[in-house]
């Protein structure tokens, strides 16, 4: 397909309840969607690494800038018949993953549209709904994360994640584990600790949990491989896993014993798909996290989800979880599998931004025709 028209719009969505986490806190979601144009046929894509560069060394207003003034002029004209090839086409841009995600994620929208067909059955899926976690950031309180971890276990969700910072780490898990001494639940440490905390993990091994999410540097795999040495419970990768390179050599390692692969942390669903393939191969399980995308983002990781060894339950969230009103329409709903347990459906159409909602949030915007 001929990539015609390329729109861009960095925009800030108000949450309900601030996202507090390692590495600071966050009253509303940052980040930039994509229309892509080829011919007559419109694809949407979406990318949130936040306002600041603290999950990672991208922010949302820098992916904006690069997109405008590099990435998106390299693909404008360009004919563009598969992920890889437009992967290649930005490859002469170092890093930058989650810039380049605005554009993978777009590609593979149109790309559906274009063949009439559910973005998940181009990826090669089998199954049309799988099960979903409930995640809680670092809350008010105590109390408050109790609740929530209470209505939790209630609905019937498969596990439990919990943030896990300095000051809100071994005390808050003691209590949360008392609650609910054997339902699944897992850390997510956000790169919070460093290799000295050795003996901090080692103690987390009486909890029994699922695993422990990047709980050193976000650029590490040696120091990741030397924890998981020395303490039983898995060490799950996220930060860390920014390529398909990178997952090869965090396996090599033994760095991790799960992946969270995050399209726009790994540069979109063209990396994604790869990174899944090479963990399945290697028999490292998988999971799809989310980064609090409004609905026409968390829809292309429902989608992204369904491939076969994806089979941690996944962070994709309703709307109403975070937002008073999602920025696109449809929004992104939780159903009940079989077995009672909350899932996602894959969708036929993927969601799309509303015009007023869409300009009503918007920072800045441009065209590239």
């Amino acid at each position: 397909m001929k990539i015609d028209r390329i729109e861009l719009f960095h925009v800030a969505m108000p949450l309900i309840y601030p996202w507090r986490t390692a590495y600071g806190e966050d009253h509303e979601i940052n980040g930039v969607l994509c229309r892509m144009t080829s011919s007559s046929v419109d694809g949407w894509g979406e990318s949130v690494p936040f306002a600041a560069p603290c999950y990672s060394p991208e922010w949302s207003a820098g992916i904006f800038q690069l997109a405008k003034d590099w990435l998106g002029p390299a693909l404008l004209g360009k004919d563009i018949e598969s992920g890889e090839q437009l992967q290649a086409e930005l490859s002469l841009f170092k890093g930058n993953q989650f810039a380049k995600a605005i554009f993978d994620t777009a590609w593979w929208s149109l790309q559906s549209k274009i063949k009439n067909t559910p973005l998940h059955r181009l990826l090669g899926a089998t199954r049309d709904s799988v099960p979903v976690g409930a995640d809680y950031g670092v809350m008010d309180s105590i109390d408050d994360l109790l609740a929530g971890v209470g209505a939790a276990v209630d609905a019937r969700f498969p596990r439990i994640k919990l943030k896990f910072r300095p000051g809100w780490d071994t005390p808050m898990l003691e209590v949360v584990r008392k609650q609910h001494p054997d339902h699944p639940i897992h850390i997510d440490c956000n790169s919070g600790y460093t290799i000295e905390d050795i003996d901090l993990f080692r103690d987390i091994d009486r909890f029994n949990l699922e695993m422990i999410e990047q709980p050193l540097p976000y650029d590490d795999i040696v120091d990741h491989a030397q924890l998981q040495a020395a303490i039983s419970t898995p060490v799950c990768l996220d930060e860390t896993i920014k390529s398909p390179r990178i997952v090869q050599r965090a396996i090599a390692q033994k760095s991790c014993q799960y992946v969270n692969i995050k399209p726009g942390r790994v540069g979109g669903i063209t990396n994604a798909v790869a990174i899944h393939d090479i963990c399945k191969e290697a028999g490292i399980p998988c999971w799809v996290g989310g980064m609090l995308e409004s609905a026409t983002g968390s829809s292309l990781c429902v989608a992204l989800s369904m491939l076969d060894n994806f089979t941690y339950p996944a962070d994709i969230f309703p709307s109403s979880r975070f937002y008073h009103e999602d920025l696109a329409d449809p929004p992104l709903e939780l159903c009940k599998l079989d077995d009672g347990t909350p899932g996602v459906a894959a969708v036929e159409k993927l969601p799309e931004p509303v015009s007023d909602r869409l300009e009503k949030l918007t920072i800045e915007s441009t065209v590239i025709s």
